[in-house]
């Protein structure tokens, strides 16, 4: 009998030690993938493929409408999508990967901690699609109307302002609370295997997504998804989901950008400044 406590005894430190390198193993993986991210992306605008893989035509920042440009277009913004959304992702991904460990141990399923990260991939990648079809539409009729190309900035102006008042709304709150509280969404979501923890990945990433969707939408709009555009909102998002006074810092996004939207409107040559500043790097 004191022998088998005994051996309890060693278990239970043994498989603490074990779930916890494995929770730093997930965020050292992670790491190292949103690294290469960035580092994709900074070769990316280093070397103007970003550009060409838009097939931007002089004097435009709007890609054209074909199967190629928009796979090209994709495979750019997955990147972006992944250096910019990854680093406020990492608690959740790894918090995931260490309960997925305990559950493994206990004989249960669950999906790897790398297909629930590509599912949040898979999503974020995925919204590119209507923001290309918005993008290469907005850029058709401009290119064949002086008219709306003209009404350009205060496009861009609505889409600031559009975004900063997004900030203040109910729905973010509640995606931003997901995004928060990762422990608590898997103790309240968690479904044991294959089915129910990719139901788990998708509806959480569909919160990510509910959360930076209108940050996203500005990245293209204000510009033309430049690098140090990417690194703002990277800041931004990572802000709201770290910080403990994320409310306030949600609202201080969203004044910021109805400003800056405001501004644009008042003085539409704002709008060019902005862009020019992003695509010249």
């Amino acid at each position: 009998m004191p022998s088998t406590k005994s051996n309890q005894s060693k278990e239970v430190p043994s498989g603490q030690a074990v779930q916890g390198l494995s929770t730093w193993l997930t965020y050292a993986a992670l790491v190292v993938l949103a690294g290469l991210a960035w580092i994709a992306l900074i070769f990316q605008s280093s070397t103007s493929s970003v550009e060409a893989a838009m097939d931007m035509v002089p004097n435009s920042s709007f890609p054209r409408l074909t199967l190629l440009e928009a796979g090209k277009f994709l495979v750019s913004w997955g990147v972006m999508m992944a250096a910019m959304m990854l680093p406020s992702a990492l608690p959740m991904l790894a918090l995931y990967g260490a309960t997925r460990s305990n559950f493994i141990r206990k004989g249960h399923k669950a999906i790897p901690t790398t297909a629930f990260t590509g599912v949040y991939l898979a999503v974020w990648t995925g919204f590119g699609l209507p923001v290309y079809f918005a993008w290469v539409a907005i850029g058709t009729i401009s290119e064949m109307n002086m008219f709306v190309s003209s009404l350009l900035p205060y496009a861009l102006a609505l889409v600031l302002i559009a975004a900063g008042i997004y900030q203040f709304s109910p729905l973010k709150q509640v995606c931003l609370r997901a995004c928060r509280s990762p422990l608590a969404f898997l103790l309240g979501n968690w479904n044991n295997g294959y089915r129910g923890t990719f139901r788990l990945a998708l509806r959480h990433a569909l919160y990510c997504l509910g959360c930076c969707w209108a940050l996203m939408v500005v990245l293209v709009a204000a510009g033309a998804m430049a690098l140090h555009w990417v690194l703002l909102l990277a800041v931004l998002v990572l802000a709201e989901k770290i910080l403990p006074q994320s409310r306030w810092t949600v609202r201080l996004i969203g004044g910021a950008l109805i400003i800056l939207g405001l501004a644009v409107g008042l003085v539409p040559e704002l709008a060019t400044i902005l862009r020019g500043q992003m695509t010249a790097m």
